[in-house]
């Protein structure tokens, strides 16, 4: 694909973008940017779910992760599911019983200032690395195909692609992105069944036929019930997607914002449900989309990435396909990932305005509205640096990375939420931070020597589970003895 084409298909679908967010955030104050006024439709937050828990790494590192994982990610799936049902039956209830605008602030309602401050910071670290993270995928793929042609630096692909995301999220917050969010599913969806067309036609493959092709491949296994130690193996991934579910959803001020804009916990429930099922239907599509372009490749002599995740966007921009398929591509990898990246910034602004600095509690809303820019545009400038950082030190999939990064941000989340809700103890709040900063370094330790220590054992997504648990241990050695 030419650098002109890529460059055209990214703003029409800006044009299209910049529309949408300001029609639904024109007249949108502090409540409508924080939670969308509470008056999002249950079905429109589900659509608009769908695509947002598929970002740009599951668009491009899915399909290329087949080759080692198989379809092993599909249990993780299935776990994704399980955590949907409990986020929708215990923890929906309880933030729109407190009236919540931030999640975190369940936290301070529980235990104290100093437990809010350090759920705030840990989501802002996870956030933050996890956003910079999915949007480092797309400035690679823009860099091969846009900024290197044209002798452009990495530098500059970084700042043109954080202020495309700043310029359509400063304005309509939620309420917008719940809008976008469904043009992102519409896209994201047609983008990889289109792509699943394409190649099965160049392949003379019926739909039938690409199915058998697909259910007949040796990459096509779902389910390792054989080695404990194997990282695809069952209970560990399902587990781990429970868990991860219900931290990175559950516990995400980012993904919450969109629950907590409907109507009542009744229609968010529906939301989450639907949403959920959706998901894993669509993690199957780009599972099968894989195994379908290693076909394609070893049929036409193409040489396999090292990098499998360089995979998909090879065969799609490189005149294999007909440019529609390329531009499928590109549309698929923009929309998943400048949406993600959108809700992120939003989300970070959020809790960053609330739950840090508590612009809410001691000031006016005008104040607030200052606050709340200002805020914005440092998020943007911060994760811009993050980005740089990431592309001097990336050198595993992005997907592993993402994942890797939660289990060790996300978990004293979890741990804190799962104390509050499962105890009825108090706890010494400031000492909270110190449990919090000790537990994921017991899990580095524990990472580090787990093969020696069990037996050949390797852990992997399932990490989040001990780091929560440590948590957990921790927050009860620090109980409040006074009854």
């Amino acid at each position: 694909m030419s650098p002109v084409l890529v460059l055209s298909t990214i703003f029409c679908y800006f044009a299209v973008l910049f529309a949408i967010s300001y029609i639904a955030g024109r007249k949108a104050d502090n409540q409508g940017f924080f939670v969308g006024n509470r008056k999002s439709r249950w079905y429109v937050v589900a659509f608009a779910m769908i695509g947002s828990s598929i970002s740009g790494v599951t668009f491009v590192s899915v399909p290329g992760m087949v080759a080692v994982s198989n379809f092993s990610y599909l249990q993780m799936a299935l776990g994704f599911l399980t955590g949907q049902f409990i986020i929708a039956f215990l923890l929906i209830p309880l933030f729109y019983k407190m009236n919540l605008v931030s999640i975190y602030e369940y936290l301070d309602n529980r235990f104290g200032v100093s437990t809010h401050k350090t759920g705030a910071w840990f989501f802002f670290i996870s956030k933050m690395l996890g956003a910079a993270v999915r949007l480092f995928l797309v400035c690679v793929v823009l860099q091969l195909l846009v900024f290197e042609p044209l002798h452009l630096s990495f530098l500059l692909n970084v700042i043109f692609t954080v202020l495309l995301v700043w310029l359509y999220t400063f304005r309509g917050g939620v309420k917008a992105l719940i809008w976008t969010d469904s043009l992102k599913t519409l896209c994201l969806v047609g983008s990889v069944l289109f792509c699943i067309y394409y190649i099965s036609s160049d392949l003379n493959l019926s739909f039938n036929g690409a199915f058998s092709a697909i259910i007949d491949h040796d990459y096509s296994k779902t389910f390792f019930f054989d080695d404990v130690n194997d990282k695809r193996y069952f209970f560990k991934q399902f587990l781990a997607g429970i868990f991860t579910m219900i931290a990175m959803t559950g516990l995400d001020q980012d993904m919450m914002q969109r629950n907590l804009s409907c109507k009542n916990f009744k229609d968010s429930q529906k939301n989450m449900i639907t949403s959920g099922i959706f998901q894993v239907v669509i993690i199957l599509l780009f599972l099968m989309l894989g195994v379908l372009l290693y076909i394609y490749a070893t049929k036409s002599g193409i040489a396999i990435p090292k990098k499998s995740d360089e995979l998909f966007p090879l065969i799609a921009t490189h005149g294999y396909f007909p440019k529609i398929v390329g531009v499928l591509f590109i549309v698929g990898l923009i929309s998943a990932a400048y949406s993600a990246a959108g809700s992120a910034l939003t989300a970070l602004t959020t809790s960053f305005t609330v739950d840090i600095l508590g612009s809410t509690k001691h000031k006016t809303d005008l104040e607030v509205v200052k606050v709340r820019k200002q805020v914005h545009v440092m998020m943007s400038v911060v994760m811009g640096l993050v980005i740089i950082v990431i592309n001097s030190l990336n050198n595993t999939s992005v997907i592993d990375a993402v994942y890797i990064l939660a289990s060790y941000t996300y978990g004293p989340i979890l741990g804190m939420f799962a104390f509050g809700i499962c105890t009825k103890k108090q706890v010494r709040d400031k000492y909270v931070p110190l449990v919090a900063l000790i537990s994921p370094i017991l899990c580095f330790v524990l990472q580090k020597n787990s093969q020696v220590w069990f037996n050949g054992y390797t852990f992997s997504y399932e990490l989040l589970i001990f780091n929560a648990l440590f948590t957990f241990i921790g927050l009860t050695l620090i109980m409040n003895k006074q009854k």
